[in-house]
């Protein structure tokens, strides 16, 4: 199992809950940049993507629905 799951399975359910808010927050950002022409590190929006659906994923094998 990768490092970043065991990091993300170790999370209570409200630093997971934190973290999706910021994984969310800066991949808004980054696309808001992206659009206007202002783009840097595009690259990380990717890995933005796929951090948020291993969030998704713990959250919902432990049952919570958001």
């Amino acid at each position: 199992m990768p490092k970043v799951v065991e990091e993300l399975k170790g999370m209570t359910n409200d630093e997971l809950l934190e973290r999706l808010r910021e994984v969310e927050k800066e991949y808004f950002l980054m696309e808001a940049k992206r659009l206007l022409g202002a783009a840097e590190k595009i690259h990380l929006s990717r890995s933005l993507r796929k951090e948020k659906a291993r969030i998704l994923t713990i959250l919902r094998e432990r049952g919570i629905k958001l």
